[in-house]
């Protein structure tokens, strides 16, 4: 029985503001490393705490790859994250699912690998605050998808992994991550472009998952 749906926050709730600042960021840093391997690295150093200011995190970002944090690369770092944020967009069907979800008694949880400030004005600004059971972003918890965070949203929500659904568009870590854990994931592709045993391409389809 379905007692919780997790949810990944870009991408799958709400539209990214501008393509994917990550692979911007690998972009602006120009480093030398697969993209896989600097994604991990990257988040793991700006997402798994909090800082006080954006250029401070951003200047940490360099340092970890060797970068020379120039004010013209941390410009572009911050200009790239703000725009992100300030340009978000909800996709269509992510209200009325939540609320959905919600009248069934299920429990929500929102589980974002995410730099502080990047995701919290964003929900205060579509008002999706009260539409969660639970809020886990990385830099709150200091753990990443992959390494501790659902487990702490299973353990606050006293809910069991076979009793979990996971939703997101990310197999690396949205998929990946729910699975390492005994949480059936499912993939959000919605433009029907990606082969996944375990794939829906609209947020709705979660509710006639749930009543299965």
């Amino acid at each position: 029985m379905i007692k919780g749906v997790f949810f990944d926050f870009w991408g799958t709730l709400v539209e990214n503001g501008t393509y994917s600042p990550i692979k911007q960021s690998y972009g602006i840093l120009r480093v030398n490393m697969p993209f896989n391997e600097f994604a991990e690295k990257f988040e793991n150093v700006l997402m798994t705490k909090k800082y006080e200011d954006q250029a401070t995190a951003f200047q940490e970002v360099c340092q970890a790859f060797d970068v020379n944090p120039i004010p013209i690369v941390i410009e572009k770092l911050i200009g790239v994250w703000n725009k992100n944020r300030l340009l978000a967009r909800l996709y269509s069907d992510t209200i009325d699912t939540l609320k959905a979800l919600k009248e069934k008694k299920i429990k929500v949880a929102l589980i974002s690998n995410a730099p502080s400030g990047s995701v919290e004005p964003v929900l205060e600004r579509f008002e999706m605050n009260d539409l969660f059971d639970g809020i886990f972003l990385s830099c709150e918890v200091g753990k990443l998808k992959t390494n501790g965070l659902f487990e702490a949203a299973m353990k606050k929500l006293k809910l069991n992994p076979e009793n979990i659904i996971s939703i997101g568009d990310s197999i690396e870590t949205d998929i990946k991550g729910a699975e390492a854990v005994g949480i059936k994931a499912y993939l959000l592709d919605r433009k029907g472009r990606r082969e996944f045993e375990n794939k829906i391409m609209t947020l709705t389809e979660i509710l006639k998952l749930v009543e299965d």
